[in-house]
C-alpha cells in the first residue's frame, strides 16, 4: 500500500512462459480462439475470470484504462499466461485484460484451473509461485482498489490495515499531502465527510466503510446476520496457522469444518516477512505465502471460510455449541477448536497510547511501514515478533533501535533470527533498556529511555515506535464459561482438575467442556511457534474423533 500520484508506468511481471509440456496439460482442460486486437477477456468487478494463455498476439493488463492515470500493469506474449492469486481465491478481477494485438489465446475455465492444481503439482506450483509473486508486485506498487482518507483518520488507518494483513493491493491518495486526492473528491463530488471512500474497479464507491464491508473484495458473500448457520461437525475459531491446520485436517477427514478469523487468514504469523525455520522450507516463506497457501487448500477440502467474523459470544445447548460474532451471526458445530492465539501487550509508559495507530503500532505490515519510511523508529520486545519486526521495517527505515530489557537475546530469541538481526548494519540492539516517555507535536518525535543498569536516561529521535512486550490470549469473547489460567489462557489436558471437567478425564487439549478443544497461542503452556501451532491444530482434529467415540457422539 504506497501512496503515489497517478501515473501511466510499469509493474514488473515475472516470467511466466509455460513449457510445452505444461501447454500441453492446459490445452487437454482448454479450449482455443482467435482474437482481434482491442478484445477484452475480462474486466474490473468480474465476479470470476478464467486463466489465458496467450499463443499468438500479445494481451495487456490495464488499471484504469482511458482514464489520464492509465496503468499498464503488464504485457504478456506467445507462452504467457494471464492472472493472479485472486483467481484463485474468489476475489473480483480488479482489471481490465485487453489483447493488444491479435492472435490466438486458450481459454481455461477456473474451476477446471483448480482441479488441475490439486492433481498435478509441477504445474501446480509453478502457476502458485508466479501468481503469489504478481500479488507481491502489485502491494508494492498499489495497483487495485483506491484509499482516499487522512493519515490522522482512525477508519482510514483500520482500512490500511485491514488490506494490510487480507494482502489486498490498494492505492492511498493521503488528503495530507496530495493534492491529487482533492481534486478526485470534488471530481466524484463527495464531501469530505464520507471520508475515507474506496473505489473499486467495476463497483460503486463506497464511503467510509468498514472492512467487514469489504468482504465481498475478500472473496466471499457479505455477512447475513439474518440468516442462522447450519449446524456443522467442526466449528474453528481463529485463521492463524494452527486454526487453518485444523480446518484442512478436518474437512481432509471428512468433517463438514467452518472456519471463522476477525480479520484475515494466518494470524500474526500471516503478517510475518519470512519464516526461517518452518520444516521443509529451507528458504523460508513469507507469512503471507503460507497464508495463502493454507488458504487455498482449506477451500480445496471444501472448509466454510469467514473473514471478519469477531467472536464476541459463546454457549451450549443440547450437546451443539454456538458462537455469535459482532455482526450478529450465529455459527454452530457439535465440536469447537479455539484457535483465537493472543495480542500484544500494550506498554506502560505516559502519553504513549493516545498515539496508538498514529505513530505506535502493535503489528508491522507493509501498512505501518509506511507510515515511517525513511525515518528511524524503535521496537521495543526480545522475542522472535520483535526480531522480525526489525528485520522487516530495515528495508524501509534507518536506523531501527531494538529496544530490550535483558541482558542479551539468547533466552527469548531463535539463533537465526539473532545472527541476521545482530548483522544488520541498520539495527541498532539496545540492551537492559526500557522507554519512559514519549515526545511528540503532530506526530511522535521521540522515545525517552533508560538504561536499567545505570539508570542514565537519553533522548532518541524517532518517527514511530512498534512494541511486542509479549501477550496476553484473545479469550475474553467465551465469557468465563471454560476455566483459564490466572493469565487468561485456557486450560487444557492434564492442566485441568477432575472437578474442573463436566464429564469425564479431558483429552489433550481438550478444555473444561466436553468436544471443545484449544491450540496454539491462546492455550495454557504452549510453544509459542508456527511449527508447534499446525502440530497441535492437526492432533486436536485427531481427538475430535476420540471425544465422539468416548461420549458415543456419531460424526454427522
Amino acid at each position: 500500500m504506497e501512496r503515489i500520484r497517478p501515473t501511466r508506468t510499469w509493474v514488473p511481471s515475472p516470467a511466466a512462459r509455460l513449457r510445452a509440456d505444461q501447454m500441453d496439460k492446459l490445452a487437454v482442460i482448454g479450449s482455443e480462439s482467435v482474437t482481434e486486437s482491442g478484445r477484452v477477456l475480462f474486466g474490473p468487478g468480474d465476479d470470476t475470470y478464467d486463466l489465458y494463455v496467450v499463443l499468438e498476439g500479445s494481451a495487456d493488463i490495464v488499471d484504469r484504462p482511458g482514464a489520464p492515470d492509465e496503468l499498464l500493469i503488464a504485457s504478456f506474449g506467445p507462452g504467457e499466461f494471464l492472472g493472479e492469486i485472486g483467481m484463485l481465491t474468489g476475489e473480483r478481477s480488479r482489471f481490465t485484460a485487453v489483447m493488444r494485438e491479435p492472435g490466438r489465446v486458450l481459454r481455461v475455465p477456473v474451476d477446471q484451473v483448480q482441479l488441475m492444481m490439486a492433481q498435478d503439482l509441477d504445474l501446480s506450483e509453478y502457476i502458485l509461485r508466479t501468481f503469489l509473486e504478481r500479488r507481491a508486485n502489485l502491494l508494492r506498487r498499489g495497483a487495485g482498489l483506491t484509499l482516499i482518507g487522512s493519515r490522522y483518520d482512525e477508519r482510514c488507518r483500520a482500512l490500511l490495515r485491514s488490506f494490510a494483513v487480507n494482502r489486498i493491493a490498494v492505492r492511498w491518495m493521503d488528503l495530507e499531502d496530495q493534492p491529487e486526492a482533492e481534486a478526485l473528491l470534488q471530481e466524484l463530488q463527495t464531501p469530505v465527510a464520507d471520508l475515507p471512500i474506496v473505489l473499486v474497479p467495476g463497483r460503486p464507491l463506497m464511503r467510509n466503510p468498514q472492512p467487514a464491508d469489504l468482504a465481498a473484495e475478500f472473496g466471499e458473500l457479505a455477512a447475513d446476520p439474518g440468516v442462522d448457520q447450519d449446524v456443522c461437525d467442526l466449528l474453528v475459531v481463529g485463521g492463524g496457522p494452527g486454526g487453518m491446520a485444523a480446518a484442512v485436517y478436518g474437512a481432509s477427514e471428512g468433517l463438514e469444518t467452518a472456519l471463522l478469523d476477525t480479520a484475515a487468514f494466518g494470524g500474526q504469523a500471516g503478517t510475518s516477512s519470512r519464516i526461517e525455520n518452518y520444516l521443509g522450507f529451507p528458504a523460508g516463506l513469507s507469512g503471507a505465502e503460507l497464508a495463502t497457501r493454507g488458504t487455498l487448500q482449506a477451500s480445496k477440502f471444501g472448509v466454510r471460510l469467514h473473514r471478519n467474523s469477531r467472536a464476541t459470544g459463546f454457549h451450549e445447548k443440547d450437546g451443539i455449541y454456538a458462537v455469535t460474532c459482532e455482526d450478529g451471526r450465529v455459527f454452530k458445530a457439535r465440536d469447537v477448536i479455539i484457535a483465537t492465539g493472543a495480542q500484544y501487550r500494550r506498554l506502560p509508559v505516559p502519553g504513549l497510547e493516545q498515539w496508538e495507530g498514529d505513530g505506535v503500532y502493535y503489528e508491522a505490515t507493509v501498512a505501518e511501514a509506511r507510515y515511517s519510511a525513511g525515518r528511524p523508529v524503535a521496537v521495543i520486545g526480545g522475542a522472535n515478533s520483535a526480531g522480525q519486526a526489525a528485520m522487516f521495517l530495515s528495508r524501509t527505515s534507518d536506523p531501527v533501535y531494538l529496544l530490550v530489557r535483558g541482558h542479551d537475546l539468547e533466552h527469548s530469541m531463535s539463533r537465526y533470527l539473532i545472527d541476521a538481526v545482530t548483522a544488520n548494519p541498520r539495527i541498532r540492539i539496545l540492551l537492559r533498556t526500557e522507554a519512559i516517555g514519549v515526545t511528540a507535536d503532530t506526530s511522535i518525535t521521540g522515545l525517552q529511555i533508560v538504561n536499567r543498569d545505570t539508570g542514565v536516561a537519553s533522548d532518541l529521535e524517532l518517527g514511530a515506535v512498534f512494541v511486542f512486550i509479549g501477550a496476553t490470549p484473545c479469550t475474553e469473547w467465551l465469557d468465563d464459561q471454560l476455566a483459564k489460567d490466572d493469565r487468561g489462557f485456557l486450560l487444557t489436558g492434564h492442566d485441568l482438575d477432575a472437578s474442573q471437567h463436566r464429564t469425564r478425564p479431558p483429552l489433550t487439549f481438550e478444555t473444561s467442556a466436553p468436544g471443545v478443544f484449544c491450540i496454539g497461542d491462546a492455550r495454557s503452556g504452549s510453544v509459542k511457534r508456527v511449527a508447534a501451532a499446525v502440530g497441535e491444530g492437526s492432533a486436536a482434529v485427531r481427538l475430535v474423533f476420540e471425544r465422539r467415540a468416548a461420549d458415543g457422539v456419531q460424526v454427522g
